[in-house]
């Protein structure tokens, strides 16, 4: 390159040579801070994604404020609270020694799930116990939103400290999925404000449609149960109360019909149906089966449930309905929507195969039954 140069301006070019004295110097001085340039450029465009996240997460904590005042008409600015409500954390139980963490840790959550209700209610007085769920639902988006916006400000601010190419790397790889999730809780925050139902609903929405007409009854703390006739089968479906936001104790529910049913009511099979994260490539709301219990979060309720089906041997079988995670806490899409149904048809389907006439199935749907009745 540096020969092209000179034969072009000529070899005893002024131009020529300071041409070729400007490109050695560049080669040097990139040779030597190439590091801190690249550095320097990710840390741009950190800083440019950190803006737009400080915006998403003051949205979320504006329309936290007004949702409050509108719905539960504090007497007073209920600015404070809020804020206090988004610096909540929790500390997990030890796990070095394993023997006992799932029941130390439901108690744990128990307890923070009891100190939000309580937090809400106390901010919102006027609320309805759906309207207090929903409020709980959208704190808890905006709760996420902000520890988003202050890791990714921990990272931009230690690398922009350190010059550390490292700690930049660390943020700026994984930003684009950071976003991804970050969007999707920016658009539930609408869908819990107003109660519209979200992807994570689908199986509380199929257990909806599987008890549609029929008495139900609470069978665990917001938890429903109704007993549906199918094919010479009994269904016991469930599915959370509803329709404010709230997926329940499942755990407990199921563990509490399979104990009630003994002899010839006994339970013979459990069936679930749960939204499921899908790969790129696949289809939202396609429909999968498989075999054990299909429920997500902490592990606790899975834990219930699966020890409940091994004390009496049950087989546990699962339905998936695929989506992507920027669906999970948005509003519902039609392709979710439109894939209940053929979850429906798929669970009638698998009754029909796996279990005979005069058998009691147990029919779980799992997720979030926001916007979702009986």
């Amino acid at each position: 390159m540096f020969l092209q140069v000179g034969q072009l301006f000529g070899e005893n070019s002024d131009i020529g040579m300071l041409l070729q004295t400007l490109f050695s110097l560049s080669f040097i001085i990139y040779l030597f801070y190439a590091q801190r340039i690249q550095a320097m450029s990710m840390l741009r465009a950190v800083e440019g994604t950190l803006r737009k996240v400080k915006n998403i997460r003051d949205e979320g904590r504006r329309v936290s404020i007004e949702t409050v005042k509108e719905v539960g008409k504090p007497e007073n600015d209920p600015t404070p609270d809020v804020e206090r409500f988004l610096e909540h954390f929790l500390i997990p139980p030890v796990d070095m020694d394993p023997a006992g963490v799932v029941s130390k840790l439901g108690q744990l959550l128990n307890v923070r799930e009891s100190t939000f209700e309580a937090e809400v209610r106390a901010i919102a007085p006027e609320a309805s116990d759906s309207e207090v769920n929903n409020l709980e639902n959208l704190l808890e988006a905006s709760l996420a939103l902000n520890i988003y916006y202050k890791v990714i400000r921990h990272f931009y601010l230690l690398g922009k400290k350190t010059m550390n190419i490292y700690v930049i790397m660390q943020i700026h790889m994984i930003l684009p999925m950071i976003v991804r999730e970050i969007e999707a809780y920016s658009a539930a925050l609408q869908a819990f404000k107003d109660g519209i139902p979200i992807g994570d609903g689908v199986g509380a929405l199929v257990a909806a449609k599987l008890m549609n007409g029929h008495a139900w009854k609470e069978v665990a703390k917001e938890m429903v149960a109704a007993e549906v006739p199918y094919a010479g089968r009994t269904l016991v479906v469930i599915k959370a109360k509803g329709p404010g936001g709230s997926v329940g104790k499942p755990g407990d529910a199921v563990s509490k019909i399979i104990g009630e049913r003994k002899g010839k009511d006994k339970v013979k099979a459990v069936i679930m149906v749960d939204a499921a994260g899908k790969l790129e490539g696949e289809p939202t709301g396609a429909i999968a089966e498989g075999i054990g219990a299909a429920i997500g979060g902490a592990g606790v309720e899975k834990y219930k449930i699966e020890e409940a089906v091994k004390a009496q041997s049950i087989p546990t079988y699962a339905v998936a309905i695929k989506l992507d995670i920027t669906h999970v806490v948005a509003p519902m899409v039609e392709d979710l929507f439109t894939a209940t149904d053929r979850a429906v048809e798929a669970i009638k389907r698998m009754i029909e195969e796996k279990t005979e006439e005069g058998d009691v199935v147990l029919v779980a749907g799992i997720g979030n039954t926001i916007g979702i009745g009986q």
